[in-house]
């Protein structure tokens, strides 16, 4: 007998890092982004086979957008798709704009308390580090503290992506990584997605094809 894949819808809400915005030069503005989501999909499609697990990806990434309006868009955009999965990374356009750290993180906390009331399993994501402008990492660091606490607190899976691209000696923005200081290349987004995929979502669809949960 056929096994029947269990089917899972995964949202990945953001702002530019999530659509995978690079800024490019002059005679290279026609890129195309390349979103951390599409790593995501390659993992999941190298670990289950499409007879175990059928991944649906989508990507609800807007550019310039405030952690406010995320959370503002999250009904439409998150709970009324009914995925399984929430992936939430914001909060670097309102470090630019001088929010705070705390007022920023309570816009987070909400959309990880609302995907937990609607049964959806959030992914809280820390926002990566800075290159070049060295006076935006305590911010950063101040914030993905609460993201953190705030995860081991609730149980909610936290995922550092902000340790997993930055300089070990400076804590910037690795150079590697970054397309213009504060948006990733081609390179950081794929790094990203497999961080994601490591800390967060890999293990959560672990869990739930261990306890055999099917659409």
């Amino acid at each position: 007998m056929r096994n029947v894949p269990s089917n899972v819808r995964v949202v990945a809400l953001g702002d530019s890092l999530t659509v995978g915005y690079q800024s490019f030069g002059p005679f290279e503005n026609m890129r195309r982004p390349t979103p951390y989501t599409d790593t995501l999909v390659d993992c999941v499609s190298r670990e289950f086979p499409p007879d175990v697990l059928l991944l649906e990806m989508i990507n609800r990434g807007a550019i310039g957008e405030l952690s406010e309006q995320m959370l503002a868009r999250f009904n439409l955009d998150v709970i009324r798709l009914s995925p399984r999965i929430a992936i939430i990374l914001g909060g670097s356009n309102d470090l630019g704009w001088g929010y705070a750290p705390e007022e920023i993180f309570s816009n987070l906390r909400q959309m990880y308390e609302l995907a937990l009331t609607n049964a959806i399993v959030p992914i809280a994501c820390s926002v990566p580090s800075i290159l070049g402008f060295d006076d935006g990492i305590p911010p950063r660091i101040a914030l993905n503290g609460l993201i953190r606490e705030h995860g081991r607190k609730e149980k909610v899976r936290f995922v550092d992506l902000f340790s997993a691209t930055m300089d070990p000696a400076t804590r910037r923005l690795a150079d590697v990584y970054s397309s213009d200081g504060l948006h990733l290349n081609a390179e950081g987004y794929r790094k990203i997605g497999a961080t994601i995929y490591e800390e967060g979502l890999g293990p959560i669809l672990r869990a739930m094809l261990d306890r055999g949960l099917q659409n």
